[in-house]
């Protein structure tokens, strides 16, 4: 039976050691290096490397390495199913290469470099595999099951620390996106007045909630709130694009619905699988009669001064990205002086414990014809209040205005 040598146990340890504090100050790249120089250490291999699965991709990339750095800078990739790291990863299990040739390897430069023995084991995630991690030796000295059981528990180490590196910088990506996906400022247009609120669900940076109101050279005033489904970095990646394009549609469009519908077959071909609800509203000077077009989105509050408080009555259509070749339309609305338009998120009328018509009717009673940013703070006030929100909210307020 294998036994592992002192030295062996000492490296280990020393592998096992390393804290998150002290590799905090290392990028990814980095640490990935620190990692398998104490791999290589560990195991007494002459060479080391770690390939990561390149997001939902079938290829594992190489991303690091140690003795092998030509895998890194040939940005070598190998599709799972084939050659050594790739047989790995289809069937989630170890390999111990005894020939290392064309026949066994799908990368020449293992090979090439001289290498006669490889261990390989996988990078699991739960049950999904994010990479291999593999070794070599130059002489003909055997991995034994011991060392496979070293590489294992080198491999968990490793995961681990690719695991916390890559949320500390997707918390980066999403304070950064955060930023710069939301208006900095609400354009200031004479006869509108406009007010925004924003906010994430508890515990999270971003989302895919969004709004937006801008002019374009026409003198078009549009209004914009958007939701897309799901939470987190991908889901704000998703926004923003689908929030750049849609901008970028304003002004070859004028009318919301021809803006939606090119959206919405940009988000088809190449945003697949994705899911947003939106609606948009736009007028010209003075803007009192206004196009809107909902994508799947909740109804638009609209509070004139002479009448009760009512949501404008848009027919429904499908979300972008729910089907194909959708045909839309805008339904047009006439905004009198003093008269508030509310545009808002699904986050802010549904909770856990009560149905969304209970939260549609609040926001009815709260909604009227004022100022936008005290209407704003009514609206946040009555359906928020001390709760801490659960989904991300998005309100945009409008209120025309000749004085």
């Amino acid at each position: 039976m294998d036994s592992t040598s002192p030295s062996e146990s000492e490296h280990l340890q020393n592998l096992l050691t390393v804290t998150d504090t002290a590799l905090g100050r290392l990028d990814l790249e980095d640490l990935l290096v620190e990692l398998l120089d104490r791999i290589r250490s560990a195991l007494d291999a002459d060479t080391a490397a770690v390939l990561l699965r390149e997001g939902n991709s079938d290829d594992l990339v190489a991303r690091a390495a140690r003795g092998l750095e030509d895998e890194v800078r040939q940005g070598v990739r190998v599709p799972i199913g084939v050659g050594f790291a790739g047989t790995i990863a289809k069937h989630k299990s170890p390999v111990v290469l005894q020939r290392v040739d064309s026949t066994t390897v799908a990368n020449p430069i293992l090979w090439e470099k001289g290498i006669r023995k490889m261990l390989g084991v996988p990078l699991f995630t739960g049950d999904d595999v994010i990479g291999v991690l593999h070794v070599g030796r130059l002489d003909d000295r055997p991995f034994s099951g011991n060392h496979t059981a070293l590489l294992q528990v080198a491999a968990e180490r490793l995961t681990a620390a690719i695991h916390t590196q890559q949320l500390a910088v997707e918390t980066a990506a999403a304070a950064l996106l955060e930023r710069g996906l939301q208006p900095g400022r609400l354009p200031r247009v004479p006869g509108v007045q406009l007010a925004a609120r924003y906010v994430t669900a508890e515990n999270r940076l971003i989302g895919g909630d969004w709004y937006d109101a801008f002019t374009v050279p026409s003198g078009r005033l549009w209004l914009v709130v958007g939701d897309v489904a799901g939470h987190g970095l991908n889901a704000a990646v998703v926004m923003g694009r689908a929030k750049s394009a849609l901008r970028a549609y304003t002004l070859m469009c004028d009318t919301p619905h021809d803006v939606l519908q090119r959206t919405d077959r940009k988000m088809q071909h190449f945003e697949v699988g994705a899911m947003i609800t939106v609606v948009c509203a736009v007028s010209s000077p003075p803007y009192d009669r206004w196009q809107i077009c909902s994508a799947g989105h909740p109804p638009p509050v609209i509070a004139r001064p002479d009448r009760p408080t009512e949501f404008v009555p848009i027919s429904p259509q499908p979300p972008l990205g729910a089907l194909p070749d959708v045909e839309r339309t805008s339904h047009a609305l006439e905004l009198a002086d003093g008269a508030t338009l509310v545009l808002y998120t699904d986050g802010l009328v549904e909770t856990r414990d009560q149905p969304i018509s209970d939260g549609l009717q609040k926001l009815r009673e709260a909604v009227y014809a004022d100022n936008p940013a005290v209407v704003c703070q009514k609206v946040m006030h009555n359906l928020i209040g001390h709760e801490a929100a659960i989904d991300d909210i998005a309100v945009l307020a409008a209120r025309r205005t000749t004085s």
